[in-house]
């Protein structure tokens, strides 16, 4: 990172501070500002973070660690979260994943080569009685079939990717 990156961040994270206050119940709702924004949470920030809200580092890597949604490095622009749990996989989330992972040339746990696509498990949705269930950044997808996989994947790129052509972007 270079200087002026540092200078941002930290000034980004003053104002997160002021935001959502400066003690620990601000922790979670800086990092999801942060997270959604640079896709992680960087060391950087983390540290900054502690120093502001009075907490030691350890702190709040414990946090970021802990939680499943929160990342220490990079991750794709859109998040793939398929539901695995027996109800989704009695409604047939094996062939969609297989659908995402031939079209995204990537396996679960892996991130495609231009950083946009990541493909990852996670555990119940709440949306049982609809399955396959599947997050997509912050949006659900429910009764997900092989043949849908390719339409959602093309409304990502939409309206993650090049937002640029809709003419609007979305954080």
């Amino acid at each position: 990172m270079l200087v002026s990156e540092y200078e941002h961040i930290r000034d980004e994270i003053r104002g997160l501070v002021e935001r959502h206050g400066n003690d620990r119940t601000g922790l979670i709702p800086i990092l999801q500002t942060l997270q959604k924004k640079y896709t992680y949470i960087p060391d950087f920030a983390m540290q900054e973070i502690a120093y502001l809200l009075g907490l030691h580092p350890v702190e709040v890597y414990g946090v970021v660690s802990f939680y499943h949604f929160l990342y220490e490095k990079p991750q794709g622009k859109v998040i793939i979260r398929l539901c695995r749990t027996i109800s989704c996989d009695m409604h047939g989330h094996s062939r969609v994943a297989r659908q995402l992972e031939s079209d995204l040339g990537i396996k679960f746990g892996e991130m495609t080569h231009d950083g946009m696509f990541k493909l990852e498990w996670t555990e119940c949705l709440g949306m049982c009685d609809q399955g396959p269930a599947m997050l997509v950044n912050e949006r659900v997808y429910t009764r997900v079939t092989p043949e849908k996989v390719f339409e959602i994947i093309q409304e990502c790129k939409k309206r993650y990717v090049m937002p640029e052509l809709n003419g609007k972007e979305d954080h």
